[in-house]
């Protein structure tokens, strides 16, 4: 049975007066259906730049996504999507912000219909008694919850989530995250999020796909997570494997996700380096100074055992340790 959602050498760059920026490239990611799928990396390595391709908000330069046997090249109704902000139409009415997606998959029913509909999905995220009340009536929790019951009740093929609850509190992160999970084991639907939280990944995820750092950011390894569902906060910190799967994940993104950048001293030290040639050097060591250049252009090479300078058998200290003679009149 094929994936329901594949993404192939999915590639984004951006042109600019020095060239073309690479974000991601080379991108691979299959999703089976009723899977959920995180995605971890760095700040900046183009997480949300895969999920906006996903979305349909963003076009590829390279490669495509494949949603249920066909090509994304817009946004659609087949994606239910949740920002880190809401995103809520501040005149509507909580149940009013879920009856507009219902609308778009339910034009056809009965306004009745579609009203109860609506307060399922908001029962389901337990905001059935602040249904009729406005955005700027709930706090941050409560409509980052309405804007889950909106996605889920376009009752998509796939559920795009990025960083939903990076802009909680703590605590309302938690429930948030346990209410999730809960939705997640009566639809069973598809879900690729993207996070920056460790926790939160191993928490929610059948797999995590950890990214490398741009440029050119791509898959630098999928982990599959052990711990069976439903699951439950407690149980897994309790588990010898949750410290051994969130090392791996730590340490994956302080190495190899980030790996040693080198200054601009160096790059330049570098680069004089390769540019002069043996000649060269002989050059600048004969008229400008033989020890000033010598460690600055010339590897530095270890010491040789002391020797008594003169001379064994016709042949100078100097080669006999492989020490060129230098003059310095």
């Amino acid at each position: 049975m094929p994936p329901l959602l594949e993404l192939t050498q999915l590639g984004k760059s951006y042109a600019t007066p020095d060239g073309h920026a690479v974000i991601v490239k080379d991108f691979n990611l299959r999703v089976p259906e009723g899977e959920f799928v995180c995605i971890i990396g760095h700040s900046g390595c183009g997480k949300s730049t895969v999920l906006s391709i996903v979305m349909g908000l963003n076009e590829a330069t390279e490669g495509g996504v494949v949603l249920a046997g066909k090509e994304i090249i817009g946004p659609g109704l087949d994606r239910g999507v949740v920002f880190q902000s809401p995103a809520l139409l501040p005149w509507l009415t909580a149940r009013e912000n879920v009856l507009l997606a219902l609308e778009q998959v339910n034009g056809h029913s009965k306004r009745k219909e579609k009203i109860e509909l609506a307060d399922k999905y908001l029962a389901l995220v337990g905001l059935q008694d602040v249904a009729g009340s406005y955005p700027d009536e709930l706090s941050a929790g409560m409509r980052q919850r309405v804007g889950i019951a909106r996605a889920f009740a376009l009752e998509p093929k796939v559920l795009l989530l990025d960083e939903p609850f990076s802009l909680l509190d703590v605590v309302t992160r938690m429930e948030l995250q346990d209410e999730l999970m809960q939705l997640w084991e009566r639809e069973r639907k598809t879900v690729l999020m993207v996070t920056h939280d460790v926790d939160e990944a191993i928490l929610l995820a059948d797999r995590i796909v950890m990214m490398t750092n741009g440029p050119a950011a791509t898959v630098g390894e999928i982990l599959t997570i052990p711990f069976t569902r439903p699951r439950h906060r407690f149980d897994i910190l309790a588990d010898p494997e949750y410290g051994r799967v969130r090392n791996h994940l730590i340490t994956f993104l302080e190495e190899r996700a980030n790996p040693r950048q080198i200054s601009l001293l160096e790059k330049r030290k570098e680069e004089a380096q390769a540019q002069i040639t043996a000649d060269e050097l002989f050059v600048i060591e004969k008229y400008t100074g033989f020890n000033r250049f010598r460690s600055r252009y010339r590897q530095r090479q270890p010491m040789a055992e002391p020797v008594e300078i003169g001379t064994q058998g016709g042949t100078s200290s100097c080669e006999a340790t492989g020490v060129s003679r230098v003059s310095l009149r």
